[in-house]
């Protein structure tokens, strides 16, 4: 096992080859995920630029890493500058290059610096911090194959929370990364007037008939949830359809082991 004692990321590691990076001193317990294979390593999501996560992945890996985003909100981009290889779905790279617009740099500063637990590095100033703006090295499309040797990871496109959202299989193990589609404990986002809650509901609804999957690894909160929370999830689904309930502005709607809020 490795063991890495850190200020502010801690390190899970999944197994041999896969690690959570986790941001728990910040309200979001937001998750970044490495995936190493034989030739090169990929990061999913480079959390939320508090601090600089490529000191982790430096001790983790000296393969070349490619950067996979999830999606474009500032919690998941965050060290996004430290890579040189960096993807996103072709549906945000707009949003990657020139900021959301919808989201203002007043509230995203507001969210970055409220509820920390844990003391912040010297280098972190909230007045100043501003989320990642670059052009990407390339785009990803739904089915697209990423081979990084040995592991071969399938992207999905899976809108709703975001336009370019995507989740990502890792076939060799059957890990599903579902980024801010899926996760527990707190509610799954669709109320912003950048989501969808339609598309978000198609997209979990899509995730629910992925074969062969062995865990679910979400963006926040709990580290690897029972695959067993897709039949759930495909339950929901339809109630949420059956009920008329998918719009904005009929609220939280709970479910075994996640909760949805339009």
């Amino acid at each position: 096992m490795v063991g890495i004692t850190d200020a502010w990321f801690t390190v899970t590691q999944i197994d041999d080859t896969t690690f959570a990076i986790s941001e728990y001193g910040h309200w979001e317990k937001v998750h970044s995920f490495l995936l190493i294979g034989d030739e090169r390593a990929a990061l999913i999501d480079t959390g939320l630029g508090i601090d600089n996560i490529k000191r982790i992945t430096d001790q983790l890996t000296s393969l070349p890493i490619i950067v996979l985003t999830t999606h474009v909100h500032w919690d998941h981009i965050g060290s996004h500058s430290e890579f040189k290889d960096v993807y996103v779905h072709k549906h945000e790279e707009d949003w990657l290059i020139n900021g959301i617009k919808q989201l203002s740099i007043e509230q995203i500063r507001k969210d970055v610096s409220r509820d920390i637990t844990i003391p912040t590095p010297e280098t972190f100033n909230p007045v100043t911090y501003r989320p990642y703006q670059g052009k990407p090295t390339g785009l990803l499309n739904d089915g697209d194959k990423i081979e990084i040797g040995n592991r071969k990871l399938t992207i999905y496109h899976t809108p709703g929370h975001s336009p370019g959202h995507i989740s990502i299989l890792d076939n060799s193990n059957g890990y599903l990364f579902t980024g801010d589609l899926l996760y527990d404990q707190t509610p799954v986002y669709a109320f912003f007037p950048t989501t969808n809650p339609m598309e978000l509901v198609q997209s979990l609804e899509r995730i629910s008939t992925i074969p062969h999957v062995t865990k679910i690894f979400g963006g926040h909160n709990t580290i690897g949830l029972n695959p067993n929370l897709l039949q759930e999830v495909k339950n929901a689904a339809k109630e949420l359809r059956d009920e008329g309930l998918i719009k904005f502005g009929t609220g939280i709607h709970q479910f075994k082991g996640f909760r949805v809020q339009f």
